[in-house]
């Protein structure tokens, strides 16, 4: 596929995929010609219609949230807009990845260029120039509600454009000021609305969902891989694979993941010796049931994601055509923070599935000696591991407790249900975190365990995974430091995702 160099926001709808395409090839963004024709069609009917000042307007001739009884004046209008951004600025804690922040920046760019919010083209167009330039603000992963969208981490988001905040550019931190300075950028006059429009939306929600979806994929295909490296060391059945038995239960995810290991396992002479046993236990026998199911929650989210990227979020919603301004409530994090809870349960079993796998290899069933390890008890061999790998997903059972079953009532009582889907947004980070060490776990494992099973060999694939793996991480003859090879196994797995990812 060609490398994608500029893509114009407002052409069409974003994808998963797209957005993946434009992250990967550090693709420039412009605003296409159609939608600078929507902004401008929009921001002039809201001057038309703030002129006219007939009627009060949320957020536009009034204060915000419990303080929408307020009237302002038009000579206030545009303070009204710069004291929104500061005063909401209060996202604190840990600094959200930059890939985040280049997602925040694209995704409220391209829900503006929709043309029912009422910016300034510039505005947008100062948005892509920060995007394009690797000028990245300072926002932080707490203070959001997800309730009239993300107000705290967008503020900070946008805090630059107006010369205040803070940016990272070129890996180091400088004032918003210096970096309009360096590029002889004038700060935005924000305009009626405006403040109010890139503050309110779900754009923090949404660039935590799908870089959590992007990591969160890659872990899948980890899991499947190292499940059937697993199904390998333990002598498993290949049976419960097959395509017969999905067929007659055919969910999506589980006819895939049934493929799949039949792919990875091709022309193994394990998987293909005569069998002792007649079943295997659910950890291996219920891959495609349990990796299926995932697979299934995962392709939910993307779908419900995909719609609320490509929708306007802002409050109140300008209609030129309809001589309306709507104040409602599509900001709301909902939709989104339902399915990221239910996205970090179905990330949370592929841990917890591996680690059973894990157990099952190291209690010396099948030939395999106890530990995975020549001379257990002079040697504890891959004893602790497991150890780790229970501490994790253990540690995931809690982050995957649902954040969307709390709300704390704010803005003196205005906004009295929040959707806490920022948390719900952030949380799933914490659990792909530890399932990267899981799955370094469990490869080390299979690994192990698959060269007591030598002469033998595995599936073509799954011999090359063994060969590269070997050169970073040795066959374990008696105890060593284990941290070394579980750091060094990590170290592998962030090189070896596009491998992964073709097979």
């Amino acid at each position: 596929m060609n490398r994608l160099e500029t893509y114009a926001i407002g052409s069409s709808e974003l994808t998963y995929d797209l957005i993946e395409r434009i992250l990967n090839d550090n693709t420039k963004l412009v605003l296409s010609d159609e939608a600078r024709a929507k902004i401008t069609k929009c921001r002039e009917f809201l001057d038309r219609k703030t002129d006219e000042n007939t009627v009060p307007i949320y957020g536009v001739t009034t204060g915000f949230g419990s303080l929408c009884n307020k009237h302002i004046s038009r000579e206030e209008l545009s303070t009204l807009q710069e004291n929104l951004v500061k005063s909401h600025s209060c996202s604190v804690g840990v600094p959200v990845d930059k890939v985040v922040v280049k997602l925040m920046l694209l995704l409220k760019a391209h829900a503006l260029s929709m043309g029912f919010s009422g910016v300034q083209v510039e505005t947008v167009e100062r948005i892509l120039d920060f995007y394009n330039n690797d000028v990245l603000p300072m926002v932080y992963d707490r203070g959001s509600l997800g309730a009239s969208g993300d107000l705290a981490p967008l503020a900070n988001l946008f805090l630059p454009l107006i010369g205040e905040g803070e940016v990272c550019y070129k890996n180091k931190v400088i004032k918003g000021k210096e970096a309009l300075n360096i590029f002889g950028w004038n700060p935005i006059k924000l305009k009626s609305k405006e403040g109010l429009a890139l503050l309110n939306g779900t754009q923090f929600m949404s660039a935590n969902g799908i870089k959590a979806l992007i990591d969160g994929w890659h872990m899948v295909n980890c899991f499947d891989l190292f499940g059937a490296m697993s199904l390998e060391a333990f002598d498993g059945r290949i049976e419960p694979f097959w395509d017969c038995i999905q067929q007659v239960r055919p969910h999506r995810g589980q006819i895939e993941t049934g493929k799949v290991f039949r792919q990875l396992l091709e022309g193994s002479e394990i998987i293909k010796r005569e069998k002792a046993h007649v079943q295997d236990p659910y950890s291996f026998r219920c891959i495609p049931q349990v990796h299926g199911a995932v697979k299934d929650a995962m392709y939910h989210v993307t779908e419900v994601l995909h719609t609320e990227i490509n929708s306007v979020t802002d409050n109140p919603t300008v209609f030129p055509d309809e001589d309306l301004v709507v104040s409602g409530g599509n900001f709301h994090g909902e939709p989104i923070a339902l399915v990221f809870d239910y996205m970090g349960i179905a990330l949370h079993e592929l841990g917890n599935i591996s680690e059973r796998r894990v157990a099952q290899l190291i209690m010396g069933f099948r030939g395999l000696p106890e530990f995975l390890v020549a001379h257990p008890g002079l040697n504890s061999g891959f004893m602790i591991p497991q150890y780790a790998a229970a501490s994790m997903v253990s540690q995931n059972k809690m982050y995957a407790w649902p954040a969307s079953c709390d709300s704390i009532v704010s803005s003196n009582g205005q906004e009295d249900l929040v959707s806490m889907g920022a948390n719900a947004a952030t949380k799933l980070h914490k659990i792909i975190a530890n399932l990267k060490y899981i799955a370094a776990i469990e490869l080390m494992n299979a690994a192990q365990g698959i060269d007591f099973r030598r002469p033998l060999q595995s599936s073509p694939y799954i011999e090359s995974v063994m060969k590269a793996y070997r050169e970073c991480v040795p066959f374990v003859d008696e105890d060593v430091v284990m941290t070394d090879y579980i750091t060094a196994t990590m170290r592998f797995l962030d090189g070896f995702n596009v491998e992964i990812e073709k097979c």
